[in-house]
């Protein structure tokens, strides 16, 4: 794994090295071949946070890491596919500049031809694969990707920050398809993982034509128009569900996110502090050693602030962000079987009007009768599966920020104490000193 501020800039023969710039500026532009710079999705693996202070660990605040939620959890030996991606390169060529990351794979699989393999993929090899997924298993509920946007003004095309923030959102991704129990046994999942990226090219050009995506298109849109007369009230709960979840998460993402920016603006001033309490200092010779004090605690919040908007903004918000964005993934997936439904009832409409190739028609009827059972229960089958990945995922970033949090507390409540301590005891002391 690469850490976030550091990126190896080494070239695939043929390409030019470029450096990426630690800071960037200017605003939305024409967008690269990738199309995109992501938003979201910092890194949303979640690690234990740090030890408390040895003296906090009685405070009612540690009980939070004494609480466990009970969960199910699989069988850690039942994974036999594991997938990292590290390692991002830039390339510039004469017509484009470009991004790949390296995608590792290890796995026991008999169908794969060796238990490891290395390739090297860009943004839209990542795209292709989730529209293959999503276009092989339409019913199935495919993990987002994030938004995508470029900056302009920057010396450099591609920013550091922002590279880290992507490898980490597909690192997630391609977890996410990795775990899912069809996703991950697809024939494009595995290509995807092991060919060369010559090949995957190849491939790429063999997606579904423009007259194929049309036709979809159009079906959509007719269904759209005729809509659903009798949908199953599963499905209907489904939904409502699904936009009430959407309204509560884009809610909480929009608050999160405020109280981020407004938990780094805290932070710029409380840099400033320390410094002023020790330019005061050099003039107040008998306030001198409190002032420097005051100086050392403000420093010591400060890195632990530093953390705690770092912890916040590599956890919580992706975490939250990810399921605003899967709630699209939601509605697009109970669109298409409310389409299916609707072909089946302009199908029995017809049926019922005509009287020639009657036979023939309620063949076809009966095909998309099955078509239609087999897209409920696909989709009842991975919104159950949905649903317990989503609740294990959002309850594993409540308990970590909550961990962290109240770590944070503790620390700058220490900090202040023995501020208080030393100054109480230099005042007992000098009164001791008075009185004699």
């Amino acid at each position: 794994m690469m850490s976030g501020s550091v990126i190896d800039n080494t070239m695939s023969s043929g390409n030019s090295s470029v450096a990426i710039p630690a800071d960037i500026s200017g605003h939305i532009s024409d967008l690269d071949e990738d199309d995109d710079l992501e938003v979201f999705s910092k890194n949303t693996t979640l690690t234990d946070g740090s030890s408390f202070n040895a003296s906090m660990q009685t405070s009612p605040g540690s009980m939070v890491n004494q609480y466990k939620f009970e969960e199910e959890e699989e069988d850690g030996d039942a994974k036999d596919i594991f997938v990292t991606v590290d390692n991002p390169e830039s390339h510039v060529t004469a017509i484009e500049t470009y991004i790949t990351y390296r995608v590792v794979t290890k796995t026991t699989r008999s169908e794969f031809d060796s238990s490891q393999f290395e390739v090297r993929r860009r943004y839209q090899d990542f795209l292709w694969l989730r529209g293959r997924l999503e276009e092989a298993h339409p019913m199935l509920i495919v993990h987002p990707l994030p938004e995508k946007f470029v900056m302009k003004g920057m010396v450099e095309r591609f920013n550091e920050g922002f590279i880290e923030t992507r490898r980490r959102a597909l690192h997630r991704f391609l977890n996410k398809i990795a775990e899912h129990p069809i996703f991950s046994s697809t024939e494009d999942f595995k290509i995807f993982l092991t060919v060369e990226a010559g090949e995957l090219t190849s491939h790429r050009k063999q997606g579904p034509g423009f007259l194929s995506r049309m036709g979809e298109t159009v079906r959509a849109v007719a269904a759209t128009v005729r809509g659903v007369r009798n949908q199953p009230e599963e499905f209907t709960v489904m939904q409502e569900y699904v936009e009430s979840f959407n309204q509560k998460m884009s809610s909480l993402d929009k608050i999160t996110q405020r109280i981020y920016r407004e938990r780094k603006e805290y932070l710029e001033e409380l840099k400033e502090c320390g410094p002023a309490y020790m330019l005061w200092s050099n003039s107040e010779e008998e306030l001198a050693e409190p002032l420097k004090s005051m100086a050392g605690c403000l420093d010591r919040c400060c890195k632990e602030t530093e953390e705690q908007v770092k912890q916040l903004n590599d956890n919580l918000i992706p975490a939250l962000h990810e399921y605003v964005l899967s709630t699209e993934t939601l509605k697009a997936v109970l669109k298409r079987r409310d389409n299916i439904q609707a072909e089946v009832e302009a199908k029995t409409d017809a049926l019922a009007t005509k009287k020639a190739e009657k036979e023939v028609m309620k063949d076809e009827l009966d095909k998309m009768e099955d078509r239609l059972e087999w897209a409920n229960n696909t989709l009842k089958g991975d919104w159950s599966r949905w649903q317990k990945v989503m609740r294990t995922d959002l309850r594993s970033a409540f308990i970590d920020t909550a961990e962290r949090n109240v770590n944070y507390y503790e620390k700058c409540l220490a900090v202040w104490e023995s501020f208080l301590f030393s100054q109480r005891a230099e005042g007992e002391g000098s009164g001791r000193v008075d009185s004699s």
